[in-house]
């Protein structure tokens, strides 16, 4: 296809970018530092983190891991956290000694932990003690050998200690647990001021992260992202956002999650290159304290999703807020509707900007111009040194406005699955093309409109939610007879999962369902809906027909 895109893109955006100027994303992160070292990098809980502190407190932690642990070159090593100051330190130590980050959702089940761990083959975690509990039922099952433990309050200086205090005592949010020969953070930091550190050579070919995702189906899977493929993905985004920041003086709200690729990219890497300073909100679902925190700061850009900005709405507090500072809103993860876009626009006076990505793009292939001055369905064009092509099940491109499966190809795009050569050949051609598994159009301005899932996917506020892992767990259960599992539109979450089970018998109750699912599934993969049925709807040859009961045709 012709790239007609580029007819589209706003003045002074290239058509391509250079990365390759960096050896790493360590490289190209240290030169920032250097540039912003007094620049406030983190702030949470009120404590403020500077760019020389985040990259002299990483240094001390990578010396741990290599002096200490002994770890080497390439191992893997999880991060078990929500937003707290402890992750940018932790992952860029890991980072800085040449090992890869592996990032685990911290509300994973025992089950769902034991997969991810055990398929990384990760030696180390660094993990919030709120969550120990569940990594100490998972450890028998991984090749886990050092855990080091970190309290919420642990950066936050004196004030930490009666922090923690509330956490465990007074809100009695830390579990009992007990993991031989655990560290704790406090204290590898420590150790690691009496340690030399020793500097890898990295390149850019090296592997940076293993980003778990589930792809199109079925279990997660690591997606292999190479430093290259970061740095790629920030310059492009850098690129485009560039003329709505003034380098060193933002503050960008960072309520997503870091584990999550969206805001990993985005607020970690592209925001922080430019000397801004990232605002973790550590609870966001807590949107009243949200709200108070918002009112304290003068927030330029906000970067969340859509369930996000809709719960927001719905605060009459929110709409007294002075937005008078904000420039941007970026939205990702999941779909943007029409209705939170205009309102957010009503309330806040700014547009939201719609981009696109997957996991396996490190995430972002298309993004709207920043220049847009209204919501326009689309989620923008491919963005610089990107390629996007719509193509029939035969792999042929189609013309524009036909349906067909979205592809992209660009240097963001991973080597491919941790150790899963056949998962990866399903979505990544031999010529480099990825396979997104979700229908869109292109318009003749190069527009691209998102338009169904090819597979049964379902996000649940941003997050992949897979029936498949769902029905198997479900099916475990003795007195079910056959499930499927399909998601339906929810004002609160975008969307949300719905079960349809066949009982054995009526001693069945939705309640012990619930139950089960419970012990066995992060929150946001629980069913919030469940129907009991005689019998499901199936093909000629004994396939569930998941279509027509999200369609409501039977």
């Amino acid at each position: 296809m012709e790239k007609i895109w580029l007819k589209s893109y706003p003045p002074g955006v290239p058509a391509t970018v250079h990365y390759d100027n960096y050896s790493s994303l360590i490289d190209f992160y240290e030169q920032q530092c250097e540039k912003y070292a007094d620049n406030v990098a983190c702030e949470n809980f009120g404590k403020q983190m500077t760019y020389r502190e985040l990259n002299d407190q990483s240094i001390l932690f990578a010396a741990y891991l290599q002096k200490t642990l002994g770890l080497k070159k390439g191992m893997r090593v999880a991060i078990m956290l929500p937003n707290l100051l402890q992750f940018p330190v932790a992952m860029l130590g890991i980072l800085r000694s040449g090992m890869v980050v592996v990032n685990v959702n911290p509300l994973y089940t025992a089950r769902e932990l034991a997969h991810q761990l055990k398929d990384s083959g990760a030696k180390a975690i660094l993990v919030l003690e709120n969550f120990v509990r569940e990594l100490q039922t998972a450890l028998p099952e991984t090749d886990i050998e050092h855990v080091i433990v970190t309290k919420m309050g642990d950066c936050l200086g004196w004030r930490g200690v009666l922090f923690n205090f509330i956490v465990k005592y007074i809100k009695k949010r830390v579990p009992a647990w007990k993991i031989e020969n655990s560290s704790w953070y406090q204290d590898v930091l420590k150790a690691g001021k009496k340690l030399t550190f020793d500097a890898p050579a990295l390149s850019s070919n090296d592997i940076a992260f293993l980003q778990y995702t589930g792809g199109t189906t079925g279990l997660s899977k690591g997606a292999i992202l190479t430093h290259r493929n970061m740095l790629a993905n920030v310059m492009q985004c850098i690129t485009w956002v560039k003329s709505t920041l003034t380098p060193g003086k933002d503050t960008v709200l960072t309520a997503l999650p870091l584990y999550h690729i969206f805001s990993l990219t985005i607020c970690c890497f592209c925001f922080m290159a430019v000397g801004s300073r990232c605002l973790l909100i550590t609870n966001p679902r807590d949107l009243k304290t949200f709200i108070r925190i918002l009112k304290k700061h003068s927030i330029t850009v906000f970067v969340g999703v859509n369930t996000l900005f809709n719960g927001l709405l719905h605060q009459d507090e929110f709409k007294k807020i002075d937005f008078s500072k904000m420039k941007a809103t970026i939205a990702g993860g999941m779909a943007l509707q029409k209705a939170t876009a205009d309102e957010w626009q009503k309330i806040t006076g700014i547009n939201i900007t719609e981009g696109y990505g997957l996991t396996e793009a490190s995430p972002v292939l298309t993004i709207n111009p920043m220049t847009e001055e209204h919501y326009n369905g689309s989620v923008g064009l491919p963005i610089s040194a990107t390629e996007v092509s719509i193509r029939d099940e035969n792999n042929q491109e189609l013309p524009i406005g036909k349906v067909g499966e979205l592809c992209g190809r660009g240097p963001q795009v991973m080597r491919g699955y941790w150790q899963k050569p056949t998962e990866t050949a399903l979505v990544m051609t031999e010529d480099g093309w990825l396979k997104t598994g979700d229908m869109a159009r292109m318009d003749e301005r190069g527009y691209v409109y998102i338009v169904d899932r090819k597979k049964d996917m379902v996000v649940v506020s941003g997050f992949n939610v897979y029936p498949n892992e769902i029905e198997e767990v479900i099916s475990m259960h003795p007195l079910v007879k056959e499930v499927a599992v399909v998601g339906v539109p929810s004002e609160q979450t975008g969307e949300a999962v719905k079960a349809f089970i066949v009982p054995e018998n009526s001693e069945l109750t939705k309640e012990s369902v619930m139950a089960f699912c419970r012990e066995r599934l992060t929150g946001y993969k629980l069913p919030k809906i469940i129907e009991f049925r005689d019998e499901l709807p199936k093909s000629t040859v004994g396939k569930i027909l998941r279509r027509e009961l999200r369609d409501g045709t039977v």
